[in-house]
Protein backbone atom coordinates (compact mmCIF):
# COMPACT_ATOMS: atom_id res chain seq x y z
CA UNK A 1 0.00 0.00 0.00
CA UNK A 2 1.21 3.84 -0.97
CA UNK A 3 2.21 5.33 2.34
CA UNK A 4 4.14 9.24 2.98
CA UNK A 5 8.24 8.22 3.40
CA UNK A 6 9.28 11.74 3.80
CA UNK A 7 10.31 13.66 6.98
CA UNK A 8 7.05 14.09 8.90
CA UNK A 9 7.64 17.43 10.64
CA UNK A 10 7.56 18.49 6.78
CA UNK A 11 3.72 17.88 6.61
CA UNK A 12 3.32 19.95 9.71
CA UNK A 13 5.20 23.37 8.74
CA UNK A 14 3.66 22.68 5.57
CA UNK A 15 0.67 23.18 7.64
CA UNK A 16 1.49 25.86 9.66
CA UNK A 17 0.18 24.21 12.97
CA UNK A 18 1.48 21.06 15.29
CA UNK A 19 0.07 17.67 14.08
CA UNK A 20 1.46 16.07 16.26
CA UNK A 21 3.36 13.07 14.54
CA UNK A 22 6.28 12.86 16.32
CA UNK A 23 5.46 11.89 20.09
CA UNK A 24 7.14 13.45 22.33
CA UNK A 25 9.71 15.15 19.95
CA UNK A 26 6.62 17.54 19.09
CA UNK A 27 6.29 19.02 22.81
CA UNK A 28 9.98 19.51 22.69
CA UNK A 29 12.21 22.43 21.63
CA UNK A 30 13.37 20.35 18.69
CA UNK A 31 9.57 20.65 17.03
CA UNK A 32 10.38 22.17 13.76
CA UNK A 33 7.35 23.94 13.35
CA UNK A 34 8.78 26.14 16.39
CA UNK A 35 12.39 26.94 15.15
CA UNK A 36 11.63 27.14 11.75
CA UNK A 37 7.33 28.19 11.26
CA UNK A 38 7.60 28.67 7.64
CA UNK A 39 6.73 26.02 4.91
CA UNK A 40 9.70 23.61 3.78
CA UNK A 41 11.01 24.28 0.43
CA UNK A 42 13.05 27.18 -1.26
CA UNK A 43 10.55 29.52 -1.45
CA UNK A 44 8.57 28.12 1.87
CA UNK A 45 9.53 31.50 3.60
CA UNK A 46 7.84 33.75 1.03
CA UNK A 47 3.99 35.39 2.30
CA UNK A 48 1.47 33.92 -0.29
CA UNK A 49 -2.28 34.91 -0.67
CA UNK A 50 -4.38 31.67 -0.78
CA UNK A 51 -7.35 31.63 -2.99
CA UNK A 52 -10.55 29.95 -1.68
CA UNK A 53 -9.81 26.67 -3.52
CA UNK A 54 -5.82 26.76 -1.96
CA UNK A 55 -7.83 27.96 1.88
CA UNK A 56 -10.49 24.90 1.13
CA UNK A 57 -7.60 22.65 0.24
CA UNK A 58 -5.34 23.50 3.41
CA UNK A 59 -7.69 22.44 5.39
CA UNK A 60 -8.64 19.22 4.04
CA UNK A 61 -4.74 18.31 3.66
CA UNK A 62 -4.59 19.43 7.30
CA UNK A 63 -7.22 16.82 8.67
CA UNK A 64 -5.94 13.88 6.07
CA UNK A 65 -2.07 14.23 7.70
CA UNK A 66 -3.58 14.80 11.35
CA UNK A 67 -5.14 11.06 11.20
CA UNK A 68 -2.61 9.93 8.48
CA UNK A 69 -4.82 8.79 6.01
CA UNK A 70 -4.08 8.46 1.89
CA UNK A 71 -6.76 10.90 -0.58
CA UNK A 72 -8.65 7.97 -1.31
CA UNK A 73 -9.43 6.62 2.50
CA UNK A 74 -10.27 10.13 3.22
CA UNK A 75 -12.73 10.41 0.34
CA UNK A 76 -14.25 7.46 1.79
CA UNK A 77 -14.74 8.85 5.24
CA UNK A 78 -16.23 12.03 3.48
CA UNK A 79 -18.57 9.70 1.73
CA UNK A 80 -19.69 7.83 4.57
CA UNK A 81 -20.29 10.64 6.38
CA UNK A 82 -22.14 12.35 3.99
CA UNK A 83 -24.93 9.48 3.42
CA UNK A 84 -25.15 10.05 7.76
CA UNK A 85 -27.66 12.21 9.40
CA UNK A 86 -26.66 15.89 10.98
CA UNK A 87 -23.96 17.83 10.01
CA UNK A 88 -21.21 16.60 7.43
CA UNK A 89 -18.47 18.30 9.01
CA UNK A 90 -18.96 16.58 12.14
CA UNK A 91 -19.83 13.63 10.76
CA UNK A 92 -16.70 13.49 8.76
CA UNK A 93 -14.55 14.22 12.67
CA UNK A 94 -16.12 11.66 14.76
CA UNK A 95 -15.97 9.15 11.80
CA UNK A 96 -11.96 9.77 12.15
CA UNK A 97 -11.56 10.19 15.35
CA UNK A 98 -13.55 6.53 15.99
CA UNK A 99 -10.80 4.58 13.99
CA UNK A 100 -9.08 2.13 15.83
CA UNK A 101 -5.67 3.32 15.44
CA UNK A 102 -6.84 6.86 16.93
CA UNK A 103 -8.93 5.27 19.55
CA UNK A 104 -5.53 3.64 20.61
CA UNK A 105 -3.36 6.30 20.41
CA UNK A 106 -6.11 8.31 22.63
CA UNK A 107 -5.93 5.61 25.42
CA UNK A 108 -2.23 6.55 25.39
CA UNK A 109 -1.26 2.97 23.92
CA UNK A 110 0.64 4.51 21.42
CA UNK A 111 2.97 7.83 21.62
CA UNK A 112 1.29 8.59 17.84
CA UNK A 113 -0.90 7.39 15.69
CA UNK A 114 1.82 5.76 13.42
CA UNK A 115 2.53 3.74 16.13
CA UNK A 116 -0.53 3.06 17.59
CA UNK A 117 -1.51 1.95 13.57
CA UNK A 118 1.65 0.31 13.35
CA UNK A 119 0.56 -1.96 17.10
CA UNK A 120 -2.73 -2.69 15.67
CA UNK A 121 -1.35 -3.92 12.61
CA UNK A 122 0.53 -6.39 14.51
CA UNK A 123 -1.94 -7.76 16.09
CA UNK A 124 -1.41 -6.36 19.70
CA UNK A 125 -4.65 -5.52 20.65
CA UNK A 126 -8.13 -6.87 21.17
CA UNK A 127 -11.70 -5.81 20.62
CA UNK A 128 -14.35 -7.23 22.93
CA UNK A 129 -12.28 -9.85 23.61
CA UNK A 130 -11.43 -10.59 20.02
CA UNK A 131 -8.09 -10.17 18.62
CA UNK A 132 -8.22 -7.31 15.29
CA UNK A 133 -5.70 -6.42 13.12
CA UNK A 134 -7.27 -3.11 10.78
CA UNK A 135 -6.68 0.03 12.18
CA UNK A 136 -9.44 1.84 10.14
CA UNK A 137 -12.34 -0.11 12.16
CA UNK A 138 -14.80 2.16 13.46
CA UNK A 139 -15.28 1.67 16.77
CA UNK A 140 -18.83 1.63 18.90
CA UNK A 141 -20.26 2.81 22.20
CA UNK A 142 -19.75 -0.10 24.44
CA UNK A 143 -16.41 -1.39 22.73
CA UNK A 144 -13.80 -2.87 24.96
CA UNK A 145 -10.16 -2.67 23.59
CA UNK A 146 -7.59 -4.90 25.57
CA UNK A 147 -3.54 -5.26 25.09
CA UNK A 148 -3.07 -8.74 24.26
CA UNK A 149 -1.52 -11.00 26.84
CA UNK A 150 1.85 -11.05 23.99
CA UNK A 151 1.53 -7.28 24.26
CA UNK A 152 1.07 -7.04 27.80
CA UNK A 153 4.11 -9.27 28.03
CA UNK A 154 6.45 -6.54 26.33
CA UNK A 155 9.17 -4.30 27.26
CA UNK A 156 7.53 -1.58 24.59
CA UNK A 157 3.95 -1.15 26.34
CA UNK A 158 5.97 0.07 29.41
CA UNK A 159 8.20 2.45 27.65
CA UNK A 160 4.86 4.05 26.02
CA UNK A 161 3.13 4.38 29.32
CA UNK A 162 5.98 6.21 30.62
CA UNK A 163 5.68 8.53 27.60
CA UNK A 164 2.04 9.05 27.97
CA UNK A 165 1.51 8.65 31.60
CA UNK A 166 0.48 11.68 32.22
CA UNK A 167 -1.81 12.55 28.90
CA UNK A 168 -5.45 13.29 29.87
CA UNK A 169 -7.86 10.94 27.90
CA UNK A 170 -11.16 12.29 25.88
CA UNK A 171 -14.16 11.96 28.11
CA UNK A 172 -16.08 9.50 25.95
CA UNK A 173 -13.13 6.98 26.59
CA UNK A 174 -12.19 5.05 29.83
CA UNK A 175 -8.56 3.46 30.58
CA UNK A 176 -7.39 1.39 32.98
CA UNK A 177 -3.50 2.21 32.29
CA UNK A 178 -2.77 -0.60 35.00
CA UNK A 179 -4.31 -3.36 33.17
CA UNK A 180 -3.73 -1.72 29.67
CA UNK A 181 -6.88 -2.04 28.62
CA UNK A 182 -10.37 0.70 27.57
CA UNK A 183 -13.53 1.67 26.83
CA UNK A 184 -15.72 3.72 24.25
CA UNK A 185 -18.25 5.38 26.44
CA UNK A 186 -19.77 7.49 23.87
CA UNK A 187 -19.26 8.50 20.71
CA UNK A 188 -16.88 12.09 20.20
CA UNK A 189 -18.59 15.53 19.93
CA UNK A 190 -16.88 17.85 17.84
CA UNK A 191 -15.57 19.74 21.14
CA UNK A 192 -13.88 16.63 22.29
CA UNK A 193 -11.52 16.74 19.15
CA UNK A 194 -8.81 18.68 19.24
CA UNK A 195 -8.13 19.31 15.90
CA UNK A 196 -7.92 23.35 14.75
CA UNK A 197 -9.86 22.80 11.47
CA UNK A 198 -12.91 24.10 9.88
CA UNK A 199 -14.30 21.00 8.32
CA UNK A 200 -16.89 23.20 6.80
CA UNK A 201 -14.27 24.27 4.25
CA UNK A 202 -13.67 20.73 3.87
CA UNK A 203 -17.19 19.72 2.92
CA UNK A 204 -17.22 22.67 0.43
CA UNK A 205 -14.24 21.49 -1.24
CA UNK A 206 -16.02 18.06 -2.23
CA UNK A 207 -19.29 19.28 -2.19
CA UNK A 208 -17.87 21.26 -6.06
Amino acid sequence: MARYTDASCKLCRREGQKLFLKGERCYSNKCAVGRRPYAPGQHGAARKKLSEYGIQLREKQKAKRFYGLLESQFRKYFEMANRKKGITGENLLQLLESRLDNVVYRMGFGTTRAEARQLVTHGHFEVNGKKLNIPSYIVKVGDTIDVSERGKKSVRFKEILDVTGAKVVPKWLEVDQENLKGKVVALPSREDIDLNVQEHLIVELYSK
